[in-house]
């Protein structure tokens, strides 16, 4: 079947996983990846499948009604993975308004052209899909339960045959209700809200997706997993805020973009699926096992001031996409952590090409402070 889908954020760290996943399994779709290119955009993540006959790339913020409403029509678009956001927490605390403008005008302005140029077509919504992925930080916080105070495999609970529940016993689902605490996350509830709102207002095929910590190859190194293993491998301090027993679920970007995939073929219009990995890990321990992995010493650590409002643990019941659409992830995370680890060793032109320029004023700018 014939189908032309853009990508938006398709140059990014998921974005371009996503894209590559769809250009390489289905040869029959038009894979249109759309990306304004800002810092985190990084087309030389896609040098495999640029001359694929089924992919194009084109340039545009998403914010730019005129120019996305033209691109639906001249492509005749009949599905949008909207993955493209601001999405690190940091800056939307020094930047809110850079995260109001992408995260909420942005998406509103790819609903707006989508419903208008969807309703002007004979077959109107048949076939057509909106599907918006979002984050768990949406929920806000859950409280970190473990009695022992310690983080697993520290922790004896989690030797347990449910590490899932070594922090704690309550996770977001689908109907948690949201309790943004950044500004990065009030902004994508705000996104939320309206694909919802135009799902419910106007019977838009919208599907929106909240998933939990992704890594994985291909990260830009403001995150914790990529700035944690270049800085070890480079003998620099690793910066961990507060205490470092902030717990996060993490999920593989493979995983996710699978997810993804299975979402858009089999989910249902209108309904929210929430999509995590079953890994809650505390940021220490990563940070700690990769210093292992490399050989370092824990001495590198440098504990900095915590961030406000920073949430103390996510964790996600995925039982919904994994009973009703058969999905489930693959990666363990020592599996997962040991292949990431590999890639940027072995992608050092990758990284330094990266973490040079406009990112290494920005890192110096918030941890050389601290």
């Amino acid at each position: 079947m014939k189908r032309n889908i853009v990508i938006t954020g398709g140059a990014g760290f998921i974005g371009s996983h996503v894209v590559r996943l769809f250009v390489n399994k289905y040869p029959e779709y038009h894979i249109i990846n759309l990306d304004k290119l800002t810092y985190a955009g990084n087309l030389a993540n896609l040098k495999d499948i640029e001359d694929k006959p089924n992919y194009e790339f084109v340039k545009m913020d998403i914010c730019d009604f005129d120019a996305f409403y033209k691109l639906m029509q001249d492509k005749q678009v009949d599905g949008i993975i909207h993955l493209a956001a601001e999405s690190h927490v940091d800056r939307s605390i020094k930047d809110p308004f850079t995260f109001a403008r992408t995260n909420v005008i942005g998406t509103l302005s790819l609903l707006q052209a989508a419903k208008l140029y969807w309703e002007s077509l004979p077959e109107k919504y048949e076939g057509k899909r909106f599907y918006h992925i979002s984050t768990d930080e949406v929920y806000g916080a859950l409280e970190l339960t473990d009695p022992e105070g310690v983080p697993a495999p520290f922790s004896t609970k989690a030797s347990s045959e449910n590490q899932h529940e070594a922090y704690g016993k309550d996770f977001f689902v689908e109907t948690t209700k949201y309790n943004p605490h950044s500004p990065y996350s009030a902004s994508k509830a705000s996104s939320d809200h309206f694909v919802r709102a135009f799902h419910d207002t106007y019977g838009m095929p919208t599907i929106v997706t909240n998933c939990s910590n992704n890594y994985g190859p291909y990260q830009f190194p403001e995150k914790l997993i990529p700035l944690m293993i270049n800085n070890c491998k480079n003998g620099k301090q690793l910066p961990v805020y507060g205490d470092g027993m902030q717990i996060r679920d993490w999920l593989h970007v493979s995983d996710h973009c699978n997810a993804i995939d299975t979402v858009l073929h089999k989910g249902v219009i209108g309904e929210i699926y929430n999509i995590g990995g079953n890994n809650e890990k505390a940021n220490i321990e990563i940070v700690k096992l990769i210093i292992k992995t490399l050989g370092k010493d824990e001495s590198l650590i440098k504990y900095v001031k915590d961030r406000p409002g920073h949430d103390r643990r996510y964790a996600i019941d995925n039982t919904k996409i994994t009973t009703q659409l058969g999905w489930a992830p693959k990666y363990t995370f020592e599996q997962g952590i040991a292949e990431t680890i590999q890639w940027y060793l072995e992608n050092e032109e990758w990284m330094n090409k990266i973490t040079s320029g406009d990112y290494m004023k920005y890192y110096d700018n918030m941890y050389k402070k601290a």
